[in-house]
């Protein structure tokens, strides 16, 4: 059987109040990738002011108070899967005077089980998230 040489593809979106992109989420993300956990793909903000207007700033567009946040994922972000109709896609549900900041990210981690899993003759057939708060709740319930 092949091996993989990509892991599995997660797309998150991570809604904050305003819109000034500070970069505080960016040491965590470091720490993954550092780690080999993942790799960033592509990440882009989103973004509807008090008047209602959206717009959007990818990587490229950062401004010089936050690239240096992003400096050490230099070679990670490829970019380019995210584009204008994403943009719309994800303002439609935005609320004035907010930002959410799509993210895509390789799960790196799984490349080495999932091939573990086809040598041994098995395939991975179905793959489903739950999130981190319902996980912690469901996890609570059962102590």
């Amino acid at each position: 059987m092949d091996t993989v040489d990509v892991g599995p593809v997660d797309i998150l979106m991570l809604r904050f109040p305003g819109n000034q992109f500070k970069g505080e989420i960016v040491p965590a993300m470091r720490d993954l990738v550092v780690e080999g956990l993942v790799r960033i793909v592509d990440l882009m903000f989103v973004y509807r002011d008090a008047d209602g207007i959206v717009g959007s700033i990818e990587l490229a567009g950062l401004g010089p108070d936050l690239q240096p946040a992003f400096a050490d994922l230099d070679g990670q972000l490829g970019g380019g899967l995210l584009d204008s109709e994403d943009v719309d896609e994800v303002a439609e549900g935005l609320a004035p005077n907010s930002s959410v900041a799509v993210l895509v990210v390789e799960n790196t981690w799984a490349i080495p089980f999932v091939n573990a899993v086809r040598a041994a003759g098995g395939e991975v057939t179905d793959q489903a998230r739950v999130p981190a708060e319902t996980a912690d709740r469901a996890l609570r319930g059962l102590g």
